[in-house]
């Protein structure tokens, strides 16, 4: 794998050329979206199961350097949704400090995918797997919610999917009304709020505050974060390196992978979105690397896993944010939020927070992508359902490894499905008029094939079964191999294995027009020389005239190529000697003047 690290930040570039006006745009879109990632911020955290101000301090810490060092202009950076299932089963297994090291290992990853230059790579996860995983976490989402939102006296919520629902129905009855109405409510805001204010009022931060007041006049006997959390500090915590335990680091790994993985997935995504807003391409290797430092720093002073944020990015855009300043005002508005505001958060309601990720999960969801199961094709249908459900059942990191396999596999056999092999006679004109067989003579016991598609593991068994079906063995076996793109080992085995079992029988292959990478492979692997150069012809009627040779007939007239060409070439000489003594007689008979 080449290794070549090109670290340009898109802030570089948007720098130049940078006016007082864009500062100005970019102040105000940093400031909303700030303010906006508030209570997004704290309720990630709490749904991961870690207090709410390192929701906030992922959000100053990894929107800063996600911004100042990634490759958009104006992607937004944070804690967000999809990692809240991973983060929440990983804390509860392994404790606060081993998911700090699996979020830091996540990060290294990261960083090494975008120096390895493979941001490009993750645009071939396919759209069934994403999507499914993706609608699966917004269930899951919406189930750790639901004691928050009903306020069920239970004291711990299990991580697992069964088990907590079976939990949550057991303390069904146990739901208080004060609690119910303010989420309620606070959702009811959310939703109904004005779209033509939402530029410059979101409804979540009315949402927020309107039930943070209620509480407070009312003394409504719901959870606030201050009763949960007592409170949270009005300053950023000291960079702390966790101490490592080699025992779990193998344990982490493989949810380290699944969280480097989403990151990657999300950010790239929300880049995506981003470039189709303002009109702008952006570095996915750069920003790659940039989740990367940020991930690996976030831990250090207190945060969870981050990446790019789709929804705050579009608000951030919509209010006018062109580059990275943007993104980075963001994180100081959090900052002096943290400074300034801190001992007020203590009185927000977690049923409001409640609320703000219920919508969350609601509009996360690909829930129209369920209605257009049926009109899919069956493999990929099949896809999405297993990724789904497996999200919701088992877990995320299975949903991930089982999907992109199923996908893998499902795509080899649809593959493997176009790759035909039959046998060809004088009748054929498969071939078009130039290469068809059709007039030309095959000598008894030379038998035609043509094969057509990719020739790999999956399709490669089909020449095997062809030949058995046919239920003899020629002479000579000419295979035609025009429309052959590629070929893999697996297919170039059994194309040796072939050869090696009729020459036993004192039998022959011919090939007949190989394309290049078969051609270049078969040539590298030195399997040309063991057929003998000779077998390998450029077209049908050298391999005819070849199997002949090998059967020790005379040559066909039509089995020289160029026997045609003579024939013309001849004819318009007899017809220019014609005309030429024509030409003569007539000026033989002129009068003489």
């Amino acid at each position: 794998m080449n290794v070549s690290i090109a670290f340009r930040p898109k802030l570089v570039d948007a720098l130049k050329g940078y006016t007082k006006r864009d500062f100005l745009r970019d102040l105000v879109a940093g400031i909303t979206v700030g303010i906006v990632a508030l209570p997004l911020a704290m309720a990630f955290a709490i749904a991961s199961g870690v207090k709410p101000e390192a929701g906030i301090f992922t959000a100053v810490i990894a929107g800063f350097l996600i911004s100042a060092l990634g490759g958009s202009r104006v992607s937004i950076g944070g804690p967000t949704g999809a990692f809240i299932i991973i983060l929440y089963g990983i804390y509860a297994k392994y404790g606060a400090e081993n998911l700090a090291i699996c979020t830091i290992m996540a990060g290294v990853i990261l960083f090494v995918m975008g120096a390895a230059r493979l941001g490009t790579m993750i645009k071939f996860i396919p759209y069934p797997v994403t999507m499914g995983f993706t609608s699966g976490i917004a269930v899951l989402i919406f189930t750790t919610q639901i004691k928050d939102f009903f306020g069920l006296r239970m004291e711990k919520v299990p991580s697992e999917f069964v088990e907590k629902m079976r939990a949550l129905a057991e303390h069904a009855g146990s739901f208080q009304w004060p609690t119910l109405a303010l989420a309620a409510a606070s959702l009811a805001i959310i939703l109904l709020w004005p779209k033509t204010w939402q530029r410059r009022v979101p409804g979540s931060i009315v949402a927020l505050v309107l039930g943070t007041v209620v509480v407070g006049l009312f003394q409504l006997p719901v959870e606030t974060i201050g009763s949960k959390f007592g409170g949270i500090p009005q300053s950023l915590p000291s960079p702390q390196i966790p101490t490592l335990s080699w025992e779990n680091l193998r344990h982490l790994f493989q949810p380290a992978t699944t969280i480097a993985l989403l990151a990657a997935i999300e950010s790239l995504l929300c880049c995506v979105v981003a470039d189709g807003m303002i009109d702008d391409r952006h570095d996915s290797n750069q920003e790659l690397m940039a989740q990367g430092i940020a991930n690996i720093a976030s831990p250090l002073f207190g945060g969870i896993a981050a990446t790019g944020a789709i929804a705050r990015t579009a608000t951030s855009v919509k209010c006018g944010a062109r580059s990275p300043v943007a993104g980075i005002v963001h994180a100081f508005t959090l900052l002096v939020i943290v400074l300034v505001a801190a001992p007020l958060a203590k009185f927000i309601p977690l049923a409001t927070l409640s609320a703000v990720l219920v919508n969350v999960a609601l509009n996360m969801g690909e829930w129209h992508n369920f209605a257009r199961v049926p009109k899919w094709p069956r493999s990929d249908a099949l896809v999405f359902l297993t990724a789904f459900g497996l999200t919701v059942v088992i877990d995320l990191t299975v949903a991930v490894e089982i999907g992109m396999v199923l996908a893998a596999v499902l795509f080899i056999k649809r593959v493997s499905e176009t790759t035909q092999i039959t046998a060809v006679d004088e009748t054929t004109e498969t071939e078009g008029s130039q290469h068809s067989l059709v007039g030309k003579e095959i000598p008894q016991g030379v038998m035609v094939y043509r094969i057509f598609g990719s020739f790999f593991f999956g399709a490669a068994d089909k020449l095997e079964t062809a030949l058995k079906r046919e239920g003899r063995e020629p002479e000579v076996l000419i295979l035609r191999m025009r429309k052959v793109l590629a070929m893999d080992a697996t297919g170039l085995n059994a194309l040796e294995d072939l050869y090696e079992r009729l020459r036993a029988r004192g039998k022959h292959i011919v090939l007949s027009g190989p394309h290049t990478q078969p051609l270049f492979m078969m040539d590298k692997a030195g399997f040309l020389d063991r057929l003998g150069r000779q077998n390998v012809c450029a077209n049908i009627e050298l391999a005819l005239a070849r199997a002949r040779e090998i059967l020790g007939l005379p040559p066909a007239p039509s089995s020289d190529p160029l026997h045609e060409e003579k024939k013309k070439i001849e004819a318009a000489r007899r017809e220019l000697a014609d005309a030429l003594e024509r030409a003569g007689k007539v000026l033989n008979d002129s009068p003489k003047r």
